[in-house]
This record gives structure tokens, sequence and C-alpha cells, in this order.
């Protein structure tokens, strides 16, 4: 395979957005609850966790850092390719960061969503987007293709190894013995159902990716490993079935089973913004002291270099079947790579809902 990136001039790191300072956490909320009926008093509620952090996410040092990490892999490999960074949320905007590229020149743009997994939330939300800041920018826009969900690349695999194992050995005694708390994103039941019509559902894909790691685990320890997987940051209305359980009321249920250590690892962020700092960080971990077990909290994969490596891998590859040439798909795991251009309904917010807002990467379904 060729070590260049065409037929892509640039590449977009495209994520959710999050506040800078205390003035900005309303407007954010706002701009992520838009359409959906949510009341004035439960965002100012939720902005509770922001202000904890002087009203702060995490998340946009993380996105800068990941897009630095992402230039310096490129460069290293001898690849000219620009990385630029836009959020569904806040700023700076998608539609922005894409006028601005193709001022510059950019016809073909290659875009990475900064979520592993396919669901709504994770993929077709950010397809709905795309396909809008496109009809935005009009003629101007560029053409844009988004790269298959990446849960299963071995680079995003061996860093979340790593950093479970590096928050293993803090524990008494190390990692032997600890039970391994898998968390991910709570959704919607529903929409869980939703992502399953067309391939692996969002909870299937976590379920691989803990499978994964248990053998991993297994190899490098040299003994058995006791797993499970539990969820966090669910909203809305709390009378609608979303998944459980909630990572504090798995970690009560751990420790009526007897469990006296624990490592947490959240396999469902890749960064450490608001859903991993408070309710991991803070709640769970809170949660894991009351109850007396001892708990180390895993790293998200960040800019580790494994992660990072099999990413511009991913980019690679998805560059080389747009020249025409027939790259293979590495994955770990029992599911395989997603095809680049998502089925026809797939990861709705509801399986046969129809809503006919256009898409990107994917037919108009």
């Amino acid at each position: 395979m060729t070590e260049n990136a065409l037929p892509y001039d640039a590449l977009l790191l495209c994520s959710f957005g999050g506040p800078n300072a205390t003035d900005d956490v309303i407007p954010f909320l706002r701009n992520v609850t838009h359409g959906k009926g949510i009341p004035e008093d439960r965002l100012a509620e939720v902005g509770e966790h922001y202000h904890r952090f002087d009203g702060k996410s995490p998340i946009n040092e993380q996105n800068l850092a990941l897009v630095a990490a992402l230039q310096r892999e490129l460069k290293n490999r001898g690849i000219a390719l620009p990385v630029v960074w836009g959020n569904r949320n806040w700023h700076p905007y998608t539609v922005d960061t894409l006028r601005d590229s193709s001022a510059f020149g950019a016809k073909r743009v290659l875009t990475l969503v900064t979520s592993a997994y396919a669901s709504y939330s994770g993929s077709r939300q950010y397809r709905e987007h795309l396909a809008s800041a496109v009809a935005s920018l009009g003629e101007d826009a560029p053409h844009i293709d988004i790269l298959r969900p990446f849960f299963n690349e071995p680079g995003f695999i061996a860093a979340n190894l790593a950093a479970i194992t590096e928050a293993g050995a803090t524990l008494p005694g190390g990692i032997a013995g600890a039970h391994i708390v898998y968390v991910t994103h709570s959704i919607p039941d529903a929409m869980q159902d939703a992502s399953a019509v067309t391939g692996p559902g969002y909870r299937e894909q976590h379920e691989d990716v803990r499978a994964v790691l248990d053998a991993a685990l297994r190899e490098l320890t040299g003994g058995e490993i006791a797993s499970s997987l539990s969820y966090c940051s669910r909203s809305g209305n709390p009378n609608t079935p979303w998944l459980e359980p909630d990572v504090n009321d798995h970690i009560e249920a751990l420790a009526a089973a007897g469990v006296t250590k624990i490592v947490i690892a959240p396999i469902g962020f890749i960064s450490d913004h608001m859903e991993v700092a408070f309710d991991l960080d803070v709640e769970a971990m809170e949660t894991a002291t009351e109850h007396g077990i001892a708990a180390a909290r895993a790293g998200t994969v960040g800019v580790r270099a494994e992660f990072v490596g099999g990413l511009v891998d991913m980019i690679m590859e998805r560059a080389a079947r747009e020249r025409g040439e027939d790259p293979s798909a590495v994955t770990t795991g029992a599911l395989g790579a997603f095809p680049d251009e998502a089925p026809a309904g797939s990861c709705r917010m509801r399986h046969g809902e129809v809503t006919g807002i256009p898409v990107l990467a994917g037919p108009h379904d």
C-alpha cells in the first residue's frame, strides 16, 4: 500500500464539542439538546457538573492534542495531509472548519468521528451533522467521506490494554484478583435495538472489545479475569428504558458479591471528557470508596502511540481503497470491519423511524 493520502486533501477530526468557560455552559447545553424539549432547569442541573470544573470541558484540549498527535504521526510517515478540527455543538463548528478548508483548496476530506462505536449518537447523528454542513456550504463544500467505526482496530485495543494494566498495577497486590468494570455511555434501549438491525449492535460491539481485552489480560497476567460491562451518563425521561446496569449500581452489586478491588475501564470513550471526569472520577470512585472497594480508573486511549498509529493505518487503508487498491482491513475480535458506507436503515434513533434527515456516507433513507 503506497504511503500517501490521495485522493484526500485534508483529515477532519469531527467531535462533540464542549464549553471552554462558565458562560459557555448553558448555550452549549442548549445546542446539545436542541429540539428535544429539555427544560431549562434540567440544563442548569446538568450544568453544575461543568461548574465543578470552572465550566471548562477537558474535551477541547484533548481534541487539540489528538490533532497534533495525528499530524506528527502523518509527518513521521512522510504523508502530507493537513488535519483540521470541527465540532457538532461548540466552537470550532464543523461548518466553519469546512468553509476554511475549502477556501484553502480542500476538495475531498476524510472525516474521523471521535466515537469508536456505531449507534445513532455515535455515527448516524454525525452523518446527519456533516450532511447539514455540506448543504450549508452548497457548491463550495468539499466532498466528505467518513472513516468506519474503529472499536476493533488493533491500536485502539492495544491502547486500552496498556491503560488497564497501568491502572491495575496501582491497586494493592496489583491487578491480580481485580474485577475489570468496563464502562461506556448508556443509550436508550430503542437506540440499541436500531443499532443492531444492519450489523452488530452497540452493546455487542462493546462486548466484543471486552472479550478481546479479557483474553489479552489473561495472557498477560497468566490468571483468570473477571469482568463486566456497565454504563454511565444516562439522561432524558427517567421512564424511558436505557442500557443498564448503571456503573454506580453495578459497583454496589459487586461489593455485595464480595469484590474488593476493581479497575474502571472507560472503553466507550477516547478522551477524558465530562462523562469521564464527573461520572467516573467523581461519582463512581466515590461509590467504590463508600462500599470499601479499592478502585483505579484506567486512562482513555487519548494520544497513546498505539491508538494514533492505528488511526493513521485506517486512514491509509481507506485512501488506498478510494484509489482503487484492495488493502485488507485489519481488525481484532469476532465482528470484522464495518463497511465504509453505512447500509440503508442503519443506526436510526429508533428502528423503522424514517425522519427524512439527509445523511452522508450511506443512502438517504
